[in-house]
C-alpha cells in the first residue's frame, strides 16, 4: 500500500470535517470517543480504506465507512465524499434529532449569562 492509501486517524477525522482542529480530534480519540472497527485506538493508529468508525459528537454517534483519503482539508462537500455513513446510523440519528426537536432539553434555548434582570429574577424566585 502507498502512503496515499494510510492516514493518521486523527488528521482524517479533521480532513473529513468531523472536529476543527487536528488536536481536538486526538482529544476525543484519547477520550475514546472513536472506535476504528469496534476498537479504541490511539490518535497515531494508521486508517486504512475501507475501515469502520464509531464517531460520538456530543450525543450524536456517526457509524461510518472510510472511502478514500485526503491529504488537505477541502471543503464540506468535497470531505463528504471521504466517507459513507452506513443507513442504520444515518435511521437513528435522525430519529434522535426528530426527538430532540419534540422535547428539547431544558434550558437548551438559553445562550451565554442571564442579564441583571434575568438574575434578579431568578434569585427572586429561589429566595
Amino acid at each position: 500500500m502507498s502512503d496515499n492509501d494510510r492516514m493518521r486517524i486523527d488528521k482524517w477525522l479533521w480532513v473529513a470535517r468531523f472536529f476543527k482542529t487536528r488536536s481536538i480530534a486526538a482529544t476525543a480519540i484519547a477520550s475514546h470517543k472513536i472506535k476504528c472497527n469496534g476498537e479504541h485506538i490511539k490518535p497515531a493508529r494508521e486508517l486504512k480504506v475501507g475501515d469502520e468508525l464509531e464517531v460520538t459528537i456530543g450525543q450524536t454517534v456517526f457509524v461510518v465507512i472510510v472511502q478514500g483519503m485526503a491529504q488537505q482539508r477541502r471543503p464540506a462537500s468535497e470531505a463528504r465524499l471521504l466517507f459513507q455513513e452506513t443507513p442504520e446510523s444515518e435511521a437513528r440519528r435522525v430519529r434522535e434529532q426528530e426527538l430532540r426537536k419534540l422535547a428539547p432539553v431544558p434550558g437548551s434555548e438559553l445562550k451565554g449569562r442571564p442579564t441583571k434582570r434575568e438574575g434578579r429574577l431568578i434569585r427572586g424566585i429561589n429566595g
